[in-house]
This record gives C-alpha cells, sequence and structure tokens, in this order.
C-alpha cells in the first residue's frame, strides 16, 4: 500500500491531517514533519486501525530497502 498523508486545509484556518498506509509509530514522524512546516501543533489526534496493524514481511522488507536508498 502507498503511503500517504492527506492534509485539509478548514475555512476557518485549522488543519486536518490523516496518514494512510503506515503501520505503527511511523505516521507520528509525519505529523511532525507538518507541524514544523506549518509550524503548529497538534490540539486533538487519534489512532487510525493502522497504527495496530501488523506489517506482513513484504511491507517491512520494502520499508527497509527504502531506508537504505
Amino acid at each position: 500500500m502507498v503511503k500517504q498523508l492527506v492534509v485539509k486545509l478548514r475555512p476557518d484556518g485549522t488543519v486536518d491531517a490523516e496518514t494512510f498506509g503506515m503501520h505503527g509509530p511511523e505516521c507520528l514522524d509525519y505529523i511532525e514533519t507538518l507541524e514544523a512546516l506549518l509550524d503548529a501543533e497538534t490540539t486533538s489526534s487519534t489512532f487510525t486501525p493502522d497504527y495496530t496493524a501488523v506489517s506482513t514481511v513484504a511491507e517491512v522488507e520494502a520499508e527497509q530497502e527504502n531506508r537504505n536508498l
């Protein structure tokens, strides 16, 4: 599955972000980066089912390969 960070900018200036295709705490790195780019702070968050999903061996190997590039 492709990793995605979907960002929604609301008319009132608030930002909603949701990650897809990531398992475990990996998604938190993307949210931290978004906070830094926007000079913003998360005010509320929830974990999706992907947070606790178990990665397949193929996904773990692909992730390790991507990190070695």
